[in-house]
């Protein structure tokens, strides 16, 4: 089972966003770019890779500890960026950054200590995945699309729950499927027991 766990911002927030996203498809650059759904946006705090079924346990009384142990913090979606020169796009965030990455780095060490092997610690860097460049084509330059992003601010929103997510790879071959998202378990921020 493919796992990662996730922040997932409400509805209204993650229509928001896509609203603002939606003419920038258009630009000439946001044609060569592979939009992601908003049905699967989120903010990845630590990705699992495959999870073996007799681990599922372990995590998931790890990452309920996680949760436990971090109170509610507030966040909102606001500007953009990029990661290797336009191979991806992305929404920011602001606001109790700092509890997100503590958040992240609780949701790592459950993985850890839940017995998964994990790729060497990085830097957490907060962010909700937009589009990405097609493969095999030199990325384009998305600086008009960031441009556009610069002055978003979304609304904000209270962090209430720590989600662990199953990601479904696109088994179909048709161009554009995207991955599905289900929530497996979700855990509320500072709830003891």
């Amino acid at each position: 089972m493919r796992l990662f766990a996730a922040v997932l911002p409400p509805d209204d927030v993650l229509q928001d966003l896509a609203d603002a996203v939606a003419p920038l498809r258009e630009l000439p650059a946001g044609q060569r770019l592979r939009w992601t759904a908003p049905a699967g946006w989120h903010l990845t705090l630590a990705f699992y890779g495959e999870v073996d079924e007799e681990r599922l346990p372990a995590l998931r009384e790890r990452l309920a500890r996680a949760a436990a142990h971090t109170e509610p913090f507030a966040l909102s979606l606001a500007g953009a960026g990029q990661f290797g020169r336009g191979r991806a796009v992305w929404a920011g965030v602001q606001g109790d950054v700092r509890d997100l990455g503590f958040l992240a780095s609780r949701a790592e060490a459950a993985a850890r200590r839940a017995g998964l092997r994990m790729d060497e610690h990085r830097r957490y860097r907060p962010h909700l995945s937009l589009a990405r460049s097609g493969r095999g084509a030199p990325p384009p330059d998305v600086r008009p699309v960031l441009e556009a992003l610069d002055g978003y601010r979304g609304r904000t929103w209270p962090v209430e729950e720590l989600a662990l997510v199953h990601s479904r790879l696109p088994r179909s071959g048709v161009p554009g499927e995207q991955p599905r998202y289900e929530t497996a378990a979700r855990w509320r921020l500072g709830a003891s027991g």
